[in-house]
Order: C-alpha cells, then sequence, then structure tokens
C-alpha cells in the first residue's frame, strides 16, 4: 500500500536520507528546486544520479522521474530485493577539473557515501545483499566517511539492532579489496549485509562507561610507508598522555596487486594494490568497559598545491587525535556521524521502547528527527543528563517487519 506523497522543497537536503525514508515507508517522494539557483549547474549532480541508480538496482519497481534540468525529482519506491550487484560510483566521465576537489559540491563522492546511505535499506531486503563497488575508498574524511570508518562504527551498531538474526547468517561486513585515494579512485570494496528475518532488535544503549582502549590504523597510497609510521608515532604520543593501551596500525599500498587463480572454477581475484591517487590517512577508535566505539578519522588533501600549507604527516597523526579526545568529550555512546543511522533503526524497530545516550546533537540530526517524525510519525522523547552533558533520547518503534522476505 502506497501512502501519500512527501513532498519536499529545498533542494538535495538529505538527498540519500530522504529517498531511503521514502522506500521504507512505502510512500512516493517529490523533491523540488534541486540547486535551482546554481546558474552554472543546476539539478542533480553525477554522483546523485548514480546513487539513483544504485536504488534502482536494489528494488524491483521503483520508478524515478526527473524533469529536463534535473532540479526536480520525482520516486515511487518498489519492493526491496537485495541479492547480488555492483555499482561503479565514478561519474562516466571522469575528467572535470572541477571534480578534483574535496569538497561536498564536487561530482565525485566516496564509496562509503553510497554504502552509508543504503545499510538501512539493505536489512530487509527479499534476499542477503551482496555489494561490490568501485570508486574512492580513501581521502575524503571532510565530506564521507571512510569505507574503514563503516566497519568500526556503523556495522557494529548495526550487529546490536540484528544480534538474534545472526544464528543462521554471516554478520553484515565490508571488505576493501583494493585501495583507491581521491581524487582518480580505482579502489574496490565488497559489502555484505544480512537480512533481517521478522524484526530488529530493540536498543538500549545508554552506559558509556570508561574507555580501556585506542585501536587505530594509518593508512597511505603511494607514498613513503616511513609517513604511516610517522602518524601513527605522532597520535601515540597524544594519546599516551591519557592512558597506556593506544595500538596504531600502518597500511601501506603500492600500485601493484596480487592475482590468485582457483583452477577450479577457472576464476582470477586480484587483491591489494592501490588506485593512480596519493593518500594517508588515520582512523582511530576509542573503545569503552560497555562496548562503546567511537571513532574518528582525517586525511591529507593532496589536492593542496601550496606546500606551505600542505600538511605533514604529524600534522595529520595530533589532529586524528584531538578528533577523537573530542568526541570522548562529547560523551554519547555512538559518536556524531553515526547518530542519524542509529536513530532511524530505533524507528524501525518493534513496538517497545528504545534507548540511546547521544553527545552533541548535530544539525543533520536534528533535520533527521523532523523527517523521521513526518515518514514514520515517530517523536522522540528527548532528556538531558545536565551530569554528564548528554542526551538520552527515547522511542517507541514502529513495529517494521521485513515484508519482502522470502516465504518458506
Amino acid at each position: 500500500m502506497v501512502g501519500p506523497y512527501l513532498r519536499f522543497d529545498d533542494g538535495a537536503v538529505q538527498f540519500r536520507q530522504r529517498l531511503v525514508v521514502a522506500i521504507l515507508s512505502h510512500r512516493p517522494i517529490l523533491i523540488r528546486n534541486i540547486r535551482s539557483n546554481d546558474i552554472e549547474s543546476p539539478g542533480l549532480r553525477d554522483y546523485e544520479a548514480s546513487f539513483l541508480r544504485l536504488l534502482d538496482k536494489l528494488t524491483n519497481g521503483t520508478t524515478i522521474e526527473i524533469n529536463s534540468t534535473g532540479t526536480q525529482l520525482r520516486l515511487k519506491p518498489g519492493i526491496l530485493l537485495g541479492g547480488d550487484h555492483e555499482h561503479n560510483c565514478f561519474p562516466e566521465d571522469d575528467d572535470d577539473d572541477d571534480a578534483m576537489v574535496a569538497t561536498p559540491n564536487n561530482r565525485r563522492r566516496g564509496v562509503s557515501w553510497f554504502v552509508e546511505g543504503i545499510l538501512p535499506l539493505a536489512l530487509f531486503g527479499k534476499e542477503p545483499l551482496t555489494l561490490k563497488l568501485f570508486g574512492i575508498t580513501d581521502g575524503l574524511s571532510n565530506v564521507d566517511p571512510s569505507v574503514d570508518y563503516i566497519s568500526m562504527s556503523l556495522l557494529p551498531l548495526m550487529r546490536r539492532f540484528i544480534i538474534h538474526h545472526l544464528d543462521d547468517m554471516p554478520p553484515p561486513s565490508i571488505q576493501v579489496l583494493r585501495r583507491g585515494a581521491f581524487p582518480k579512485g580505482g579502489g574496490e570494496v565488497h559489502f555484505y549485509c544480512p537480512i533481517v528475518q521478522s524484526e530488529l532488535v530493540p536498543l538500549d544503549f545508554t552506559d558509556f562507561g570508561k574507555i580501556k582502549r585506542v585501536r587505530g590504523v594509518a593508512i597511505s597510497c603511494r607514498i613513503s610507508p616511513s609517513s604511516t609510521a610517522r602518524v601513527a608515532y605522532s597520535a601515540k604520543g597524544v594519546l599516551h598522555r591519557l592512558l597506556p593501551d593506544v595500538w596504531i596500525h600502518t597500511d601501506t599500498h603500492t600500485g601493484s596487486a596480487k592475482s590468485t587463480s582457483n583452477n577450479n572454477n577457472k576464476t582470477t581475484t586480484t587483491t591489494g594494490g592501490c588506485g593512480p591517487s596519493p593518500g594517508l590517512s588515520l582512523l582511530l577508535v576509542a573503545e569503552s568497559t560497555t562496548g562503546v566505539g567511537l571513532c574518528a578519522e582525517c586525511s591529507i588533501d593532496i589536492t593542496q598545491t601550496n606546500n606551505n600549507h600542505r600538511e605533514l604527516p604529524e600534522d595529520l597523526g595530533q589532529r586524528g587525535a584531538a578528533m577523537l579526545l573530542e568526541e570522548i568529550r562529547k560523551g554519547g555512546c555512538v559518536d556524531t556521524t553515526a547518530q542519524s543511522f542509529a536513530l532511524i533503526l530505533m524507528c524501525l524497530g518493534p513496538e517497545d521502547v528504545a534507548r540511546i545516550r547521544l553527545g552533541t546533537l548535530s544539525q543533520y540530526t536534528i533535520a533527521s528527527l523532523r523527517l523521521f517524525k513526518e515518514a514514520f510519525g515517530v517523536e522522540f522523547k528527548i532528556k538531558a543528563d545536565h551530569e554528564t552533558k548528554t542526551v538520552v533520547l527515547s522511542c517507541l518503534g514502529t513495529g517494521y517487519r521485513n515484508m519482502a522476505r522470502a516465504s518458506t
């Protein structure tokens, strides 16, 4: 049954979130004024059109209508399928110099921008989702979360909602087979997500605990291996002032790749190596005694041509450590980037009370709360904890069930 239209006249604000909510709520959506004030390049960006193509692959019966200027989008949702798919996250013509700038308005977004968008949909397909994506895996942490962030933050959070469904199938996972730094990409990522058999598990995640250790990884592509060691050493120099258990792995990649052949199946798999662009990034995870994992990441802007303003590896390590300490200071049970993902899964949970403790709410999270109220009719109760300077959000789930799952 299709519900009434969701109508938005403020353009591409929360583009992925609105489309995902429309599909989950089985309501058609109309988005107007998509960059209508941009005289030079109005309408949808290439990466947004690519995300629409990905949604079309993952569903059956979805109709998408875009006007001639690309400033108006109409989508009528279909049924979520799951299954095996491949998707190239790059635009077809990737020689535009404007795409070389790491800003939210460029023509290229990372692989994780696509994976993060479809995560709520992947749980409610007819079959488990196996997705192979090609594009940028690193170097866009100022705009998009990295693939490693999804692996260390969002997927563990997802497992809390489907813990009772993992007895018969593997947990959700994401694997980087080939690194590809911004701007030219060249990476390859495999993503797997099981389906929910009936309903999600109600979440009760309010005990922050005490930070017991910090883990991390420094990643380089086509850069001297000593750079990752300098990043790790600098970050540990800051964190060791607070706790002794700090371990940062160094992951260096060159342009070469290894190929393995399977004579029985006559297939060849290529792993390792990296794309043509250089890159250097750092991901840190603070783990608490109650299972809380707070992530922070940063990367060097390789496109910076002024050597006087280019960031050194030591500066990158210190900046990453400072960002992690800021997330710890906020005191939530999930980091800032994961807030809206946790809240949408709480909305889709059973008709029971779900609670979570968050730090400072981001503007994106506040806008998401308004969207969830309009689409699902779910209102969150927000209670401030002045002692810890956090907020506890609670709601009653909608009792969302996986109706697309094949009957057995």
